[in-house]
């Protein structure tokens, strides 16, 4: 009977109990949050920020350096099936797992959605076929660690880069992929904790204030000329620096011709800035309708302060 009550009670401690580890005093430790191992939104990073994989075998810790690695990810599959494995440009990162079995490591796949696509939607559905894609060729790429017996502490993640920011003034005289998504190869990291592995270009960039429209016009107002010549100096300066226009309206009409007059309000900026000798390129142009309103559309004043271009620099 004795053996019965402590069944029970052992029982009742596993339903009472939620899941999760007890420590040694008792304490309920918490359990690893999950984190998704796709990096949101259109990284703005070039190639020249990152050390050639050739150079991987120098690595020094202390430096922090991060380092790009041609090679196409969705060719892992098939890689791994081979009997001997033939890794090509990722040679140099596979001698260098085999040799330090204990080594962390993050791994980011990267590619880039072919800049003829325009269409948001459309973007997005290939961003997501893209991270599905990715994360599969990285699992395949796990499972043969593990065969191998390989310990390295792993972090494998995926992301979108802009693709003609990417390759800086090389994106000019290029050939144009024909594929939607473009794979781009690794960029790795000789760290498995937290590390910045895309540089922000604009860190500490010059803010600048939105440009304001008379509701139902897309005429610039005079008095923002001088804001204007400010924005394409600044852009100038700096040959790392792009410009966002976002278009905004407020709710009067339908949504189509708010979006319509939201992309007219920005093209229209675009234009004084490129009179200004901005190339086109560093100009990036969304309209955005009466999304994200910052006033009362019910009044005057809201409906002024809808109308509008922000103006980021990225």
């Amino acid at each position: 009977m004795p053996t019965m009550k402590k069944y029970i009670l052992l029982l009742l401690a596993l339903i009472v109990i939620p899941m999760g580890a007890i420590d040694a005093q008792g304490k309920k430790k918490k359990g690893k949050k999950e984190v998704s191992p796709v990096l949101e939104g259109r990284k703005k990073v070039r190639k020249t920020d990152y050390e050639a994989v050739w150079k991987f075998t120098s690595f020094n810790a202390k430096k922090k350096t991060m380092y790009f690695c041609d090679f196409d990810y969705l060719t892992i599959p098939d890689i791994v099936s081979q009997k001997k494995p033939d890794w090509q440009g990722f040679q140099p990162v596979a001698n260098f797992m085999t040799n330090n079995g204990r080594v962390a490591m993050t791994m980011v796949a990267i590619y880039g959605i072919n800049p003829s696509i325009t269409e948001d939607s459309d973007r997005e559905r290939l961003a997501k076929q893209a991270n599905d894609t990715a994360l599969g060729a990285l699992k395949a790429f796990e499972e043969w660690m593990t065969s191998q017996g390989m310990k390295n502490k792993m972090v494998f993640q995926v992301a979108q880069v802009d693709f003609r920011y990417w390759h800086g003034t090389e994106f000019f005289n290029m050939t144009m992929p024909q594929e939607d998504v473009i794979p781009l190869g690794f960029i790795i990291a000789l760290t498995n904790k937290k590390v910045e592995i895309f540089p922000d270009p604009s860190a500490g960039a010059q803010s600048f204030k939105d440009i304001k429209f008379f509701p139902n016009d897309a005429s610039i107002v005079e008095s923002y000329y001088p804001l204007i010549d400010s924005v394409a100096s600044y852009v100038m300066s700096n040959d790392r620096y792009e410009v966002l226009l976002t278009g905004y309206s407020d709710n009067v009409g339908t949504v189509a011709y708010n979006k319509g007059l939201s992309h007219q309000r920005a093209m229209e900026i675009k234009k004084m800035l490129l009179q200004r000798g901005v190339p086109d390129y560093r100009i990036e142009i969304v309209a955005r309708g009466e999304n994200d309103p910052i006033g009362d559309n019910n009044t005057y004043e809201g409906r002024i302060a809808n109308n509008r271009v922000s103006i980021k620099i990225q």
